[in-house]
């Protein structure tokens, strides 16, 4: 079955830091480019993070640039986000998806379960 298992989330002061990680199980992950999303309470779900299926590129939300890092390891399945000098403002449940684009109209997505970030004093 596939599966994306989110992990490394918690309460944290602001400033602070945390490492998410997400690990992928059921599909061939290298194939997969992986995207970090996060949903604040009471607003709407917005991309942080995307990372290339080899970890070439990456792109992140104009939010977050300068303050967080995502990387991948292919051997292992695992996707991360490095979150340093956190704001009260990066609370949120943070997803993992995965994406592919396909030879036809679609594409395919796989989503996790989420993980709570608490930035709080």
């Amino acid at each position: 079955q596939v599966q994306l298992a989110e992990s490394g989330g918690g309460l944290v002061q602001p400033g602070g830091s945390l490492r998410l990680s997400c690990a992928a199980s059921g599909f061939t992950f290298s194939n997969y480019a992986m995207i970090w999303y996060r949903r604040p309470p009471g607003k709407e779900r917005e991309l942080v993070a995307v990372i290339t299926k080899a970890g070439g590129n990456t792109n992140y939300a104009d939010s977050v640039k300068g303050r967080f890092t995502i990387s991948r390891d292919n051997n292992k399945n695992t996707v991360y986000l490095q979150m340093n000098s956190l704001k009260p403002e990066d609370t949120a449940v943070y997803y993992c998806n995965a994406h592919r684009s396909v030879l036809g109209p679609g594409e395919i997505d796989y989503w996790g379960q989420g993980t709570q970030v608490t930035v709080s004093s």
